[in-house]
């Protein structure tokens, strides 16, 4: 493990379970045996505002706060979200982006526009080295609660780190209500089938 360092950005809406991904992603970088930080900024409206989570593994955390140009790893929970955060990808660094649309205020009021998918896109492969598009809440509804997307997301990027599945199943199994546990494992083993 000596000089691993693994940071992550999770960026969605309020209600999304942005939250909930971001204590799994601590939670496996703990039993992993890496100092890991974790801090989350929720946006002003819970339900619906910008939620954005830093993680960092390493052998010494000093504080969890990325920089722009910084995350290794960004999970994009809805394009405008994704896009957004698009500058706190390091150069060779890697997106997953949830292949799924959220209309802020602004854009429900006719205030503004919500970019185009292929724009979002374009600026998404100047930025990372790696994208990984995601139907994570197409998965999630074909599982009965898309709730579940988020775990999808989860499992997408576990298989991109070295680690072993059950970890992560274990980690689920203690974060999720015991009665949507079993729907949240399958929904990580789901993510972890997208990733070729």
């Amino acid at each position: 493990m000596t000089g691993l360092h693994h940071k992550f950005l999770i960026a969605g809406v309020g209600g999304q379970g942005t939250v909930l991904a971001s204590d799994v992603l601590s939670e496996v970088g703990i039993r992993l045996g890496y100092d890991t930080k974790q801090s989350d900024t929720l946006g002003l409206a819970i339900r619906g505002g910008s939620v954005v989570s830093h993680i960092q593994w390493a052998e010494t955390v000093h504080a969890p706060v990325l920089d722009e140009g910084e995350a290794d790893y960004l999970l994009g929970f809805e394009w405008l979200e994704t896009l957004r955060r698009l500058s706190y990808v390091r150069p060779g660094g890697v997106v997953l982006a949830n292949d799924h649309r959220i209309d802020p205020v602004s854009v429900s009021s006719g205030a503004a526009e919500y970019p185009e998918i292929a724009t979002i896109l374009s600026q998404m492969e100047k930025a990372a080295t790696t994208i990984h598009v995601i139907p994570g809440t197409n998965t999630a509804l074909e599982l009965g609660d898309v709730r579940t997307f988020n775990m999808v997301l989860v499992g997408a990027l576990s298989r991109l780190l070295d680690s072993e599945p059950g970890t992560w199943r274990d980690v689920i199994q203690e974060k999720v209500p015991s009665r949507l546990a079993a729907l949240n494992e399958v929904a990580f083993d789901k993510g972890r089938a997208l990733i070729k």
